[in-house]
């Protein structure tokens, strides 16, 4: 099995060697060494440990061991500023109490009345997945409590310098090569080979989605859509992925399917960087079919053996065979042939046919030059990153502002939580 050249050689170094929980370094968020010590929090005070304390009418009555072990887990930080604020969650800078220079984002999450528990399912799905997920490229979870008003704390690592899409957009400021792209691309897959290899489905792909660390490490996060999918037999929804990265599949209405998604808006994101701008931005579901028809071809039953059979199968009259490697070149060619060989293969249009994470991280674009530029020495933007963090945290998975032409328009995802996702 080939060794990827996008992880840092050791002695038993590989691609697909399982990460170590990534852990929040003083630096702001960059996981620490496996080997690193773990730091200790100080216990409570004894004068702190009265106040935590229930009076009846018999006098103080200690916490029942949840309560005491929550209230213990709310005492290890310290809510700062608000850094966003939304209907669905608002997102305070903190820090760790015992140490004011490990920096946290505190992601509350508010009381959803119509939900029985409370919690809406994202929510839940983001806490049970970032739970299980550690890894240098995802978002860490660090803590989670609840408040008096019973509404649910995340504490994530903190990221302070914004997102993917920010240095795409930002044409005038930001400038970055093929070396650079290369870097962000590798980070992305190694994120969902670990959550593939993990069989959980991250269904929300996109720029600003990647949230990037102070040393400049991307980090996958917004997991309120993700999912396992161990059994293949069992039925989802195909109402998910913002549009402009959602594969054919998805917009046929299929309902079995694997990480070929996922691979799918990875190759968007791919193109975007490149180009930078949205590759396929269709204002509609049937105008987003349409944009594949014509710019990567139409899907037939010549090249998508049992398209036709997916219940939602629309395509224009005019068939559009589909686009050879070279006619890519002339939009994409910054990246080499390698690199444009390797997007075709994230955006082929049968699910099947689509090359996985792993082998996207085995491919010989890796070992091509340039190399894929240092993590330090990435482009970033100089201001803006902390605001734009507390947007994407606070943001509720199923609304989007998408970027592109036409700009501002508002898409929404109408998730049917009834049945199975």
């Amino acid at each position: 099995m080939a060794v990827s050249p996008l992880v840092a050689p050791t002695a038993q170094s590989s691609a697909f060697k399982r990460q170590p929980s990534a852990v929040p370094s003083s630096t702001g968020g960059t996981p620490l060494p496996s080997n690193a010590a773990p730091t200790s929090h100080p216990q409570p005070s004894s004068s702190s440990s009265q106040s935590l304390l229930r009076h009846g009418p018999a006098g103080p009555l200690t916490l029942d061991p949840i309560e005491q072990l929550n209230e213990d887990e709310k005492r290890k930080y310290v809510k700062g500023k608000k850094l966003g604020e939304g209907t669905y969650a608002n997102v305070y800078l903190g820090h760790a109490r015992h140490d004011p220079s490990v920096l946290v984002a505190i992601k509350k999450i508010k009381v959803q009345q119509q939900y029985q528990d409370g919690m809406a399912p994202d929510a839940v799905r983001e806490l049970k997945y970032l739970r299980e997920l550690r890894h240098p490229n995802i978002i860490s979870l660090l803590s989670v409590f609840s408040s008096k008003d019973q509404n649910l704390n995340l504490v994530l690592e903190y990221l302070p310098l914004g997102d993917l899409e920010m240095l795409i957009r930002d044409v005038d400021r930001v400038r970055y090569g093929a070396g650079d792209i290369k870097a962000w691309m590798g980070m992305l897959a190694r994120a969902v080979w670990f959550c593939h290899d993990n069989y959980v489905l991250h269904r929300d792909i996109k720029p600003n989605n990647l949230l990037i660390a102070a040393d400049g490490e991307v980090k996958l996060a917004d997991f309120g859509l993700a999912r396992g999918f161990a059994d293949p037999g069992r039925r989802m929804t195909a109402n998910v992925i913002t549009r402009w990265y959602r594969p054919p599949e998805l917009l046929f209405g299929a309902r079995h399917y694997g990480a070929a998604v996922d691979m799918w808006s990875v190759g968007m994101v791919f193109a975007e960087l490149i180009i930078r701008a949205p590759f396929l931005a269709g204002n509609t579901e049937v105008e987003q079919i349409a944009l594949i028809c014509k710019h990567i071809g139409t899907p037939t039953e010549e090249v998508w053996p049992g398209v036709t059979r997916l219940r939602e199968y629309t395509v224009p009259s005019e068939v559009v065979p589909v686009w050879p490697k070279d006619a890519y070149m002339g939009r994409f060619g910054a990246v080499g042939a390698d690199g444009v060989d390797l997007l075709v293969r994230t955006l082929a249009l049968d699910p099947k046919k689509r090359i996985s994470a792993r082998e996207m991280l085995e491919h010989r674009w890796w070992r091509t030059d340039p190399k894929p530029t240092r993590k330090e020495d990435l482009p970033r933007k100089s201001a803006g990153g902390e605001d734009k963090m507390g947007a994407d945290l606070k943001r509720r998975p199923g609304v989007v502002e998408d970027e592109g032409a036409p700009r501002g328009q508002r898409v929404a995802r109408k998730l049917d939580f009834g049945i199975a996702k």
